[in-house]
């Protein structure tokens, strides 16, 4: 990986890059209606893209399939991750506290313009569209290697050394339940909300590693 500048501001770009964003997010609001609409397998490609008024050509240059749109919320969050992380320099604390923190800024730096809504919108339709949940693993399996390797790379670690892979997958782990739980809440589907759940599951982190389970009383003749 390599170090990637902050995203500018829609006003700082050319018009050229404004227009491709526009499209972009055009696509993603389209494609989550749609499909919640019509179902993920009823809405065709082609559909899609008649409903923005865009080719496919056009589509093919910003998403790689209607998993990939639909998925977009999410990954946007942790492709910030990974450009915020490869900012930082990790050394002298413990990996996960760090890995944890840079998922926090990541989530706070979401814009506020609806990307809660359309992260709710993914997630329902993924809980529900088998294809989406694979995507969503693959690209989790193969950022994380990414994270990994270049964790490996700056902190001249041995290859072999399971803990920053360890230490991604514990993070991970604590943002699935927290988006989950979100997710299965009762309205209040707000950024800062899951920023909450997600702090919550990463305070339970510890005690997960400690958890004993209650010896079982045995049953009364």
């Amino acid at each position: 990986m390599t170090p990637a500048a902050a995203p500018a501001a829609p006003s700082d770009l050319p018009l050229r890059e404004r227009k491709k964003l526009r499209t972009r997010r055009d696509l993603v609001d389209t494609a989550l209606r749609m499909f919640t609409e019509r179902g993920f397998d009823g809405t065709t490609l082609d559909e899609l893209c008649a409903a923005v008024e865009v080719s496919k050509r056009t589509f093919f240059r910003t998403f790689t399939s209607k998993e990939d749109v639909a998925m977009a919320p999410t990954q946007d969050l942790w492709q910030v991750f990974v450009e915020r992380l490869t900012d930082r320099d990790p050394a002298g604390r413990p990996l996960a506290a760090e890995l944890q923190d840079v998922l926090l800024e990541a989530l706070a730096a979401m814009p506020d313009d609806g990307w809660a809504e359309r992260t709710l919108l993914s997630r329902r339709l993924a809980a529900s569209t088998p294809s989406m949940d694979a995507h969503g693993l693959h690209f989790c399996n193969r950022t994380s290697a990414g994270i990994v390797a270049d964790l490996h790379r700056r902190l001249d670690l041995d290859p072999a050394d399971p803990r920053p892979r360890l230490a991604i997958d514990l993070v991970v782990a604590a943002w699935h339940h927290a988006l989950d739980s979100w997710t299965a809440q009762d309205g209040g589907h707000t950024r800062d909300a899951l920023a909450d759940r997600v702090r919550a599951a990463f305070a339970a982190l510890p005690g997960a590693l400690t958890f004993t389970a209650p010896a079982r009383v045995a049953a009364a003749d």
